[in-house]
């Protein structure tokens, strides 16, 4: 069924309707931003929320409260979810038996939906194409590393169907296009959208964050001889936090330092490692986002090595270089083909190949820490490309691209069945 819709002119705007999770750091900003847009009537509709508790995050092993605000400045709807454990681990923890009525009641022209691996979201992108209502998908999966042939051959017959449905498909980057592309996907429904981060909470004032980091370190007893990598994220195997710290011990390098910034269940290994190599080492519990700029300012280096191939982005790299500090990162981190360029603004290891890790570290060590500051300010301008204004921009544009190609699609129907003559 086609659902015809007023068409855009005059002071109607476009009703866009975003589908997703749970509210999320990195996504508010943009919808603050499409809130107060001109030719964009928004409203956001969450699949697992709960207002008055935290959510619990399984990688840092504990409930998770941001300390930012997240459901200010834009209209949003929390959809009941009736899952009997709820959350976005597993197919079935988003179970909303009311989500296709609230949205189709609420009279989109345009679906933003992120992520397909849950039983409402895949319910709703059917749902939708049926209904003719135009809908972009948002994801940030790769290849990079495709697990087994046979799950590979099942995942490329199930994908190729679903993948039919969307009128759009928002990519975040060079591998993530890669990875639409493999699946069938045509190129003129792939639309560029970048990840984004709040860039300006991260950057400034540069001068003051900085004079706190300082201050830190040398509550940290860091002396100002020393050159200091950072890790902040969940202690878990696939972010290889014991395995960093390894490679740290083997380098000899006693000037180098690493502070390791988290929680989960890698803990007791990473506090054994410390405790054994005192002077290698730096450990902070989880922090929250209004202290980031701070945290990431600790380290003249970010490291980010992830092993698995889940790292679909690492929006922790974006924070980094926002902060003015080069990134060194595994090839298996989605961002790096976009954000780390080599040599510039950091290096790129081979996932799992510490020698690697050794040399290209040893190589950014070797420079000095002037010339990782000049690469860090070269970071920080790249940084501002992958702003919520660039995020807002493009995801406005596909929308009404699609939104128009679906209007002209009704257009011709409507008049093929006008005349007969004209199919």
């Amino acid at each position: 069924m086609i659902r015809t819709s007023p068409p855009l002119s005059g002071s109607r705007r476009m009703r866009l309707a975003i589908v997703v999770s749970h509210p999320i750091q990195y996504n508010a900003p943009i919808y603050r931003l499409l809130a107060r847009h001109d030719d964009v009537e928004l409203k956001v509709f969450y699949t697992w929320f709960n207002e008055r508790e935290p959510i619990w995050d399984s990688g840092f092993q504990r409930p998770v409260a941001w300390d930012i605000p997240l459901t200010e400045g834009y209209p949003y709807q929390a959809v009941p979810n009736v899952a009997r454990h709820p959350g976005t681990d597993h197919f079935f923890g988003l179970r909303n038996p009311q989500l296709v009525q609230t949205v189709v009641d609420w009279q989109p022209d345009v679906v933003h939906l992120t992520g397909y691996a849950y039983l409402s979201h895949l319910q709703l992108m059917r749902s939708m194409s049926r209904r003719g209502i135009p809908l972009l998908f948002r994801g940030d999966s790769h290849l990079l590393r495709p697990g087994s042939r046979w799950k590979r051959s099942l995942r490329e017959v199930v994908l190729r169907r679903i993948y039919r449905w969307p009128a759009g498909f928002l990519y975040v980057g060079v591998h993530n296009r890669e990875y639409y592309r493999a699946f069938g996907v045509p190129e003129h429904k792939l639309f560029y959208c970048p990840h984004s981060i709040e860039v300006e909470r991260f950057a400034e004032p540069a001068d003051a964050l900085e004079r706190r980091a300082l201050d830190w370190r040398r509550e940290l007893a860091i002396g100002d001889d020393r050159i200091v990598l950072l890790f902040a994220g969940k202690l878990q195997p696939k972010k290889q936090p014991v395995e960093l710290m390894r490679a740290v011990v083997a380098m000899n390098d006693p000037r180098l330092l690493l502070i390791v910034v988290g929680d989960g269940v890698e803990r007791p290994a990473v506090d054994a490692l410390a405790a054994a190599h005192p002077d290698r080492f730096r450990l902070l519990p989880f922090q929250n986002q209004s202290v980031m700029p701070v945290v990431y300012r600790l380290g003249d280096l970010f490291v980010l090595p992830s092993m698995a191939s889940d790292e679909t982005w690492g929006l922790a790299v974006n924070e980094a270089m926002a902060c003015r500090r080069p990134v060194v990162a595994s090839d298996l981190v989605g961002s790096a083909p976009d954000m780390v360029q080599r040599g510039t603004t950091g290096e790129v290891f081979h996932a799992g190949d510490w020698a690697d890790f050794r040399e290209k570290t040893g190589r950014l060590l070797s420079i000095g820490k002037q010339a990782l500051a000049a690469m860090g300010r070269r970071a920080g301008e790249l940084s501002a490309q992958f702003s919520p204004q660039a995020t807002e921009s493009h995801l406005i544009s596909a929308a009404k691209t699609v939104l128009v190609g679906r209007m002209e699609s009704v257009s011709v129907t409507l008049g093929s069945v006008a005349n007969p003559l004209a199919r």
